[in-house]
């Protein structure tokens, strides 16, 4: 993903922009040994007005909610934050870019106590048109039900916590290896949850299905997509669905900062709207990118950097 020009970039790491290859952390971070951090994934994009960024503040607003349920209090404020991401994007010259933001707890000592810690934060963004193979928004992709559940405590799969997405990791590692492109994650009842990194959206008879958040992301592109289904004119249900109630659906798609609006054309063995893209999904998929690229600002999502 990074080659030899990001040398020449620049991360915001506790107040200053420094060298990509600077921005490094001690072998003793804490976060490193326990996984208690917290992180977000938003992204700009180029608009006719310029690079703007796409629902900063719901996503820097949900990273400090994510640090309170892991006790860490952030020592910057969400406007710093928000300022970090624009400053990382101008410095290094990115119209389009993903960007991470990340705290970490520091290396003054090891132990679950996780006392005397200094709290650090970082900016760092960088090109990634493409989270998949660049023709999925077309084709759609494949998933595979994954052996690996949910999390039951919704604290720990409502946020974006460091140590708790070794399941994801692993859960797609599962699919791929299993010649998929994802995997579809059940919660520990058995209802379908989400992708290992993705919201799920499924379609029956005209009305759009999604899994409740009680064991999965609330994602901020999941919040848009039900606010865009809203704007067309769809129902969209929130509920409880079985495995057996998704493969029966008529059209299905993921939806996360990544992936924006990936069409599923197949689950596991069978194949989801003939096995292309369907209507009501990309009707969804070009509200969206409407709204991303700026065609469309009416909703007042996109923040710009210059």
């Amino acid at each position: 993903m990074f080659d030899l020009t990001y040398k020449n970039k620049k991360i915001w790491r506790n107040g200053k922009l420094i060298s990509w290859d600077e921005c490094n952390v001690h072998s003793l971070t804490h976060t490193l040994h326990y996984g208690v951090g917290v992180f977000e994934g938003i992204r700009a994009y180029n608009t006719k007005d310029g690079p703007a960024i796409f629902r900063v503040e719901e996503h820097t607003h949900r990273l400090f909610e994510a640090a309170k349920v892991v006790n860490i209090k952030i020592p910057y404020s969400p406007e710093t934050l928000i300022e970090a991401q624009k400053a990382v994007l101008l410095e290094n010259n990115f119209e389009e870019a993903y960007i991470r933001p990340i705290i970490y707890l520091g290396n003054e000592t090891l132990g679950l106590r996780a006392e005397d810690l200094s709290v650090n934060a970082i900016v760092a963004a960088w090109e990634w048109p493409s989270y998949m193979d660049p023709e999925s928004k077309q084709k759609g992709i494949s998933v595979v039900k994954s052996p690996y559940k949910q999390y039951k405590n919704p604290n720990w799969s409502n946020y974006k916590i460091t140590g708790t997405y070794v399941n994801s990791v692993v859960a797609l590692q599962d699919a791929v290896a299993r010649g998929a492109d994802e995997a579809l994650i059940l919660d520990n009842d058995g209802y379908i949850s989400e992708g290992s990194g993705e919201n799920i959206f499924f379609i029956k008879d005209g009305l759009i299905n999604t899994p409740t958040t009680n064991n999965c992301l609330n994602g901020i592109t999941r919040q848009s997509v039900i606010k865009i289904a809203d704007d067309l004119g769809y129902k969209v249900n929130e509920g409880n669905w079985s495995y057996e109630e998704i493969i029966e659906c008529d059209e299905a798609f993921f939806t996360g900062t990544a992936v924006e609006v990936t069409p599923i054309t197949k689950i596991d063995d069978k194949v989801i709207s003939n096995g292309s893209v369907g209507e009501i999904t990309k009707e969804i998929q070009i509200t969206y990118e409407n709204a991303v690229f700026g065609i469309d600002n009416s909703r007042n999502w996109l923040t710009y950097i210059k």
